[in-house]
């Protein structure tokens, strides 16, 4: 008979290799097109986590040269 609790193996704690874990979650619509491009993808969450840190960082840098 199958274990009710699940594999053992699924019960270990989740660890990771990142410099910060992900530990937080967002929400966000996007159009029909878009998701079907998104789902071509290898890895469609790391994609989407690499494109937002791509923006951020760039806003970051041009809000860095428009003060100085």
């Amino acid at each position: 008979m199958p274990n009710p609790r699940g594999n053992p193996e699924n019960l270990k704690p989740f660890t990771t290799n990142r410099e910060e874990p992900l530990t937080e979650k967002i929400n966000l619509r996007i159009t029909k097109s878009m998701k079907e491009e998104l789902e071509k993808k290898e890895n469609p969450p790391e994609f989407c986590r690499q494109a937002i840190r791509k923006a951020l960082d760039e806003e970051k840098n041009s809000d860095d040269t428009t003060e100085g």
